[in-house]
């Protein structure tokens, strides 16, 4: 890096069009991660891929670490809320669990996703704060999102919750079946929207009899 790059390392983006060239620059980053993995990225392929000049990246981000952290806290912020934009004429709670799991798996199963993961995996060793990073924006924060929705509907009478954030993650995890790990360890038979809807039935059943208010109970 070049001292004028040193001198304007980590300056903040100020006005809409730096915040639209900082998102250009983690679109391109995430082509190029995706497609060489991290350890194979190279801040000159991301310059490329962004169509700016590797001091405009250095304006932004002071190392391909620091890239990476910004591509994994976007992609979770996104999937998040996504995955949580719930229609509040929703009553009943069964059909709001099915359709926060299906939203869920959809998410899960998308091969960018699986790349994300795999990649985090691989260099949480290296640079724990990037694994930090994922497990606190990705699992922790959709299963704080959901415990808050299972608070909501425990006070309207229709659960009944000793623990909701352990709710919301055995809600999560049972969603997600065999399905996730399995294209995590290379099975390419990606799961049929049937396969996903049985998996997520199931578990708003197993959820609904554990956490399902009773009438008079």
């Amino acid at each position: 890096m070049s001292s004028i790059d040193t001198e304007i390392v980590g300056t903040p983006p100020r006005t809409e069009a730096e915040s639209a060239k900082r998102r250009d620059i983690i679109d391109g980053a995430r082509r190029v991660f995706f497609d060489k993995g991290f350890d194979g990225a190279s801040m000159d392929e991301v310059a490329k891929t962004a169509g700016v000049s590797k001091a405009t990246i250095y304006v932004y981000f002071s190392s391909k670490e620091e890239l990476f952290e910004a591509l994994v806290r976007n992609d979770r912020a996104r999937s998040a809320e996504h995955l949580f934009e719930v229609d509040d004429s929703i009553e009943d709670v069964g059909s709001l669990l099915r359709r926060i799991g299906l939203s869920f798996m959809t998410m899960m199963i998308q091969p960018d996703h699986i790349r994300l993961i795999r990649m985090v995996i691989g260099i949480a060793e290296k640079f724990p704060r990037i694994g930090q990073i994922f497990y606190d924006a990705g699992p922790c924060h959709g299963g704080r999102r959901l415990a808050d929705l299972l608070r909501q509907q425990a006070d309207l009478g229709r659960l009944k919750l000793d623990d909701d954030l352990a709710a919301a993650y055995l809600f999560l995890n049972m969603c997600q079946g065999p399905h996730v790990k399995g294209l995590l360890f290379g099975d390419k038979a990606k799961p049929t929207q049937e396969q996903i809807e049985e998996t997520v039935d199931l578990a708003v059943r197993v959820f609904l009899a554990t956490y399902g208010a009773r009438p008079n109970a």
